[in-house]
């Protein structure tokens, strides 16, 4: 039996599905632990976001593939498109967007551009390991604020306090929202789940520490994962309230492409005793398959489960959410001081 990779969530790397003679990593490999950081350098940073399942217009992803190693994440499938694989590739090359700030400005100063929500980040964490040396995503902070620009926020890492300064400056004007995800309370889970993420203390220091700055805060509690984490709804949604959550929001476990055959493999591996168990109460969310791409179901799933699930979700937010409210962002701002800006230029 091939030996567990620890730190690592992903055990497999499946072929590239684009390319026939793909050289495929053996899973047992010395050299899996080692993260390697790729410089790229695209000629636009902004994606424009066409699914109605996602409430912003705009993504923005300073970096492809992401160190945290969510064996579930949905943006596995992506690293195929630059040539790498959806498994151990995807959290060990880290695609780094050096001149992501730059190509923002340019964009925010077009004399065309409407002051939209952009969400930081949508397809891999922002605020990932490497982001602590690199400062990217502050740089990318930094232009919002100099514009007095609209941005969303999702990590799951704790390092996103260490721009608390900007942070609490943007909100004082209405100008960011902080999306915080949660998957469990149990950190031994969390552990074999998301190896290279905040711990679950942490991450609730996070949620708290932003909250008591006047940053507003929502818990995504993503992915619901039936017969691993949906029994804790209730107290997830409790314990983030209490921490001063504005709000949450939740989507259904999807294994769309390779993440199918990548979170197969890791189930058997880490949880043997209840692995099948999973997997068929996921099935029963995607009408018996593991992946569903429909839009208005994938993120909710169908079925008794999934209504099972939405029903807790709607009594834990009416337990503990109920009066709570969260700003609209101020979009005016932005172009008074795009004004004042572009006068200095």
């Amino acid at each position: 039996m091939t030996e567990y990779i620890k730190g690592r969530g992903a055990q497999i790397n499946p072929a590239n599905r684009f390319h026939e003679h793909y050289d495929d990593c053996p899973p047992d490999r010395s050299d899996v632990v080692q993260t390697q950081y790729i410089e790229v350098y695209p000629k636009t940073i902004l994606n424009k976001v066409d699914s109605p399942d996602i409430g912003m217009a705009y993504s923005l992803n300073p970096y492809q593939g992401c160190e945290h190693g969510c064996v579930y994440c949905y943006a596995r499938n992506t690293h195929n498109y630059w040539g790498y694989s959806a498994g151990i590739d995807f959290e060990q090359k880290i695609l780094v967007k050096k001149n992501s700030a730059q190509l923002l400005e340019n964009k925010i100063r077009h004399k065309n551009w409407e002051p939209i929500p952009i969400m930081l980040s949508g397809n891999t964490d922002c605020y990932q390991p490497i982001e602590k040396e690199l400062g990217i995503t502050r740089e990318i902070l930094e232009v919002l604020w100099k514009y007095r620009h609209p941005v969303g926020v999702i990590t799951k890492n704790e390092l996103i306090l260490r721009d608390l300064d900007i942070l609490k400056k943007m909100a004082e004007h209405r100008l960011v929202k902080a999306s915080i995800s949660l998957t469990t309370l149990d950190e031994q889970v969390r552990r074999f789940l998301e190896p290279r993420t905040a711990s679950v203390k942490r991450r609730l220091h996070t949620i708290k520490t932003l909250a008591d700055n006047g940053i507003p805060v929502n818990v995504m509690l993503a992915p619901i994962i039936p017969g691993l984490t949906d029994h804790e709804i209730i107290d997830m949604a409790r314990v983030v309230s209490e921490l001063g959550a504005r709000s949450i929001a939740y989507t259904m476990v999807r294994l769309n492409g390779d993440v199918a055959e990548i979170f197969e493999d890791w189930v058997h591996k880490s949880f043997p005793d209840r692995a099948e168990r999973i997997l068929n109460r996921i099935r029963d969310c995607h009408g018996g398959q593991l992946n569903d791409s429909r839009f208005g179901t994938r993120m909710s799933g169908e079925g008794r489960i999934a209504e099972i699930i939405r029903q807790q979700i709607q009594l834990a937010r009416k337990l503990y959410f109920e009066g709570k409210t969260k700003p609209e962002y101020d979009l005016e701002l932005h172009y008074q001081f795009k004004d004042v800006q572009l006068k200095l230029f």
